[in-house]
């Protein structure tokens, strides 16, 4: 089943939102087997419109749009429709009542326009939207099928997965693909790629591996498509072992997991609290650890020591350490986390001090420099980075590290 994506609007031709519609579908389908060969986005025009199904359906099997469905005089994405496959546009009373009583129960009144959004493509079988007024729309056109959908992303979502994946599913019968992602920190690409050069060589017909690398971080993923979906999973089950049993040290999870909830799973397990002393992230790594749910469990707070008097006034680094090896070096870092540990509750205290650039930097200690210190009060470990002259990349270069170091300091109790 191939698959074009059309988006409607022109809040995304000006860069006024991101199209992530695109991708989450992207994600989703190919789970189905089927394969997105096109993504594209039109303007608010009936020409722009019709131009972007002309060019997907002479693509695709299936036309998925999102955009241009809400009650307002720019969403015309029905009318461009109904003009583009020759058929009239007609009232849907099912789709008039249900908005009817959703603003009965919002204690709102409708207006015309409301009325007016009712109105759909004769062809058109209604999908039902329970997350907003504006239904999707099932049409099979030229031997295609075509499905409009609501720009908003979780309106689209729940159309996707309660309404259109399932009559996909039902219409194309595809071979299942499925994945296994295996998810890597503190080792590059290349390196990663030169130890599995023998485990890419010896995957199965039908099976491949994709090296997905971000900041300081790679995702390898392993993909399989198979007629016999058990044999599948257990062949993807088996890949992913061999992966796990090479890469243990560097691996902190599977799937969707992230770096700090894989932190916050060990800090509860070990029963630790724990806290950071930042200098150059500004707080940055306390907002990682904090975006997961329920890190007040094992989090304590932090301490933004970004000038040399609170480093010294709150977590009692010396002044002499700060005259004879700067604020950016290994002794300041252990006297940060050290005193992080005694003026906070914590059982474990990281502390990071750095050059985030892009100015300010010397021979000795260039811009993208860091050093980072995690001490549980008895024992003490540190680690020095460098990263480029980005300033915005260098901060989150250096938090991926220090999440990391923490990690390896748990694994050691």
């Amino acid at each position: 089943m191939k698959i074009s994506i059309l988006t409607v609007g022109d809040e995304i031709l000006i860069g006024q939102i991101v199209d992530t519609n695109s991708a989450w579908m992207g994600q989703q389908l190919n789970l189905t087997g089927a394969r997105v060969v096109t993504i594209i986005t039109v303007g608010d025009t009936m020409e722009a419109i019709h131009t972007g199904l002309r060019e997907a359906l002479e693509q695709a099997d299936v036309i998925l749009m999102t955009g241009g469905l809400g009650p307002t005089k720019d969403d015309i994405t029905k009318k461009a429709l109904s003009e583009y496959m020759g058929v009239d546009m007609v009232f849907h009373e099912l789709t008039f009542q249900r908005i009817t009583k959703m603003f009965e129960v919002w204690g709102r009144p409708m207006n015309e326009a409301h009325r007016l959004q009712c109105y759909m493509p004769a062809n058109a079988e209604i999908l039902t939207n329970k997350m907003g007024t504006a239904p999707g729309m099932w049409m099979e056109y030229a031997g295609k099928v075509i499905v409009s959908m609501p720009g908003v992303p979780y309106e689209m979502q729940y159309l996707m997965e309660n309404e259109v994946l399932p009559k996909l599913r039902q219409k194309f019968q595809g071979q299942p693909i499925a994945h296994r992602t295996i998810l890597t920190v503190g080792e590059g690409e290349s390196h990663i790629a030169e130890k599995l050069e023998d485990f890419e060589e010896g995957l199965p017909e039908g099976f491949k591996l994709a090296y997905l690398p971000h900041i300081a971080q790679v995702r390898l993923r392993i993909t399989g498509s198979l007629a016999d979906e058990a044999t599948l999973h257990r062949i993807l089950d088996e890949k992913a072992e061999i992966i796990r049993s090479r890469f243990a040290d560097i691996i902190y999870g599977f799937g969707t997991d992230t770096l700090e909830g894989a932190i916050g799973v060990m800090l509860k397990e070990r029963g630790l609290k724990l806290a950071t002393a930042e200098s150059c992230t500004g707080g940055y790594l306390a907002h990682r650890i904090t975006s997961v749910a329920g890190a007040s469990d094992y989090f304590v707070g932090s301490v933004i020591a970004y000038a040399n008097e609170v480093k010294m006034q709150v977590l009692g680094v010396s002044a002499a350490t700060l005259d004879t090896h700067g604020a950016v070096s290994e002794q300041t870092v252990i006297e940060m986390a050290e005193g992080a540990v005694k003026v906070l509750p914590a059982d474990i205290a990281i502390s990071i001090s750095g050059i985030a650039g892009p100015g300010g930097g010397s021979d000795t200690k260039p811009v993208g420099l860091a050093w980072i210190a995690v001490s549980n009060g008895q024992k003490t470990r540190t680690f020095s980075i460098r990263a480029g002259k980005d300033r915005d990349k260098n901060i989150q270069y250096f938090t991926i590290h220090a999440l990391n170091q923490i990690r390896q300091f748990l694994k050691q109790l």
